[in-house]
């Protein structure tokens, strides 16, 4: 039998880097003044990156039924199952949306939609792990059983540049926003388990890398059981933040090796803002 493996661009893959891997992607729209846009279709990184430092009013929405519909149809003519891994639950009602869906009688066992709290570079990590466990065999039933049992073996850590987006999205309020402007605070974000949250405070880029860096060690060491990182994904994602990324990564494959970059999520960065770098960990399935 034969699968195909969908993730939404939340995870921040064009279509064409993510059919490098042998991935599907699902493009998630936006409301840019007023008018829809698909992320990848019709608006390119840069252009959404310009558009948002001119000012413009950006509001995140989740894909309509008919257009995951479309995209399962299509890819049901040449494949006899889908694993379908949208972006966590816990920001998005997607997941529940495309839950819903594959319950109908023609999807129902054969459209497999996962729910492992990942969102950005960890769904690009557990999309890898459905390829790798189907090239081992296991059924799609098994490999949502698995992806959903890791949910928690993954992390990101991001640091913003401006925080005037996580004002305007309220993901902080107006006085601690004045008042990290004032302290010129750069905000250490996590992302774990379906939520943004704060993690720590930082003055400089460099202190946030090296708290990212720690952040991503006891990761390492008292989650994953991995502190040597032989069988983690390591990778870094940017907005707007191209040099500083490159940097990052350079500094980081001394110590555990390639780290892959990719663009951040059209969606993650819509409430954070360009000058965004983010640092990701997540645990590799085992196949045993």
């Amino acid at each position: 039998m034969s699968t195909a493996v969908v993730l939404d661009s939340n995870c921040g893959l064009t279509k064409e880097e993510a059919k490098k891997y042998g991935l599907y992607i699902l493009p998630m729209p936006f409301m840019i003044d007023g008018k829809e846009y698909l992320d990848g279709i019709d608006i390119t990184y840069d252009e959404f990156l310009k558009k948002q430092e001119s000012g413009a009013d950006i509001v995140t929405s989740q894909p309509s039924p008919e257009n995951v519909m479309s995209l399962w149809d299509e890819l049901l003519k040449t494949y006899d199952d889908i694993i379908h891994i949208p972006m966590t639950s816990g920001l998005s009602g997607s997941c529940d949306t495309a839950t819903m869906l594959a319950s109908e009688d023609e999807y129902l066992g054969r459209v497999f939609v996962v729910d492992n709290k990942r969102i950005s570079i960890t769904q690009i990590s557990a999309g890898l792990d459905a390829l790798n466990l189907l090239d081992a065999g296991f059924t799609p039933d098994k490999i949502k059983e698995k992806l959903e049992a890791d949910a928690c073996k993954s992390g990101i850590y991001v640091v913003v540049s401006d925080i005037k987006y996580l004002k305007k999205g309220g993901r902080i309020t107006p006085m601690a926003a004045a008042l990290a402007s004032f302290l010129k605070i750069k905000p250490v974000l996590q992302l774990h388990e379906g939520k943004i949250d704060a993690y720590a405070k930082a003055r400089t880029f460099k202190q946030a890398k090296q708290i990212m860096v720690d952040a991503i060690k006891k990761d390492l060491r008292e989650r994953l059981f991995d502190p040597m990182c032989k069988n983690s994904r390591i990778m870094i994602a940017q907005y707007g933040g191209l040099d500083f990324a490159k940097e990052f990564a350079t500094e980081l494959e001394a110590e555990f090796g390639k780290v892959d970059i990719v663009n951040l999520s059209l969606s993650v960065a819509t409430h954070i803002g360009p000058g965004t770098v983010a640092i990701a960990v997540a645990r590799k399935i085992s196949i045993d």
